[in-house]
């Protein structure tokens, strides 16, 4: 398993488990619903792009989708967590894997 590929399943196990904690400390279900939804579709991505490296469409389209909405929140709230955590995550693994377009 390449580095790559190690960066997006721990930044989607972060994420999918950010949701989880949303929801138990919160009792928030969008927060698990968003959490674990874009975890899980990030964690499925970087399996995908093990068979093809240049498979990377999922991956690249829910972090951009997350570095937008994350990021306004982080810019409106300033707080770090949870939105400042994960527009730097789904930052970084936009780089990493967005390089693979090109």
């Amino acid at each position: 398993m390449d580095n790559d590929t190690r960066f997006g399943f721990a930044a989607s196990s972060l994420i999918a488990l950010g949701g989880l904690i949303g929801f138990l400390t919160k009792q928030s279900l969008p927060s698990l619903m968003a959490g674990g939804g874009s975890g899980a579709l990030l964690a499925y991505g970087v399996q995908r792009q093990r068979a093809n490296p240049r498979d990377v469409g999922l991956i690249v389209g829910v972090s951009a989708l997350l570095v937008v909405v994350m990021g306004m929140r982080f810019y409106r709230s300033r707080k770090f967590m949870p939105a400042g955590l994960v527009s730097l995550l789904s930052a970084a693994l936009l780089y990493r894997f967005g390089q693979r377009l090109l």
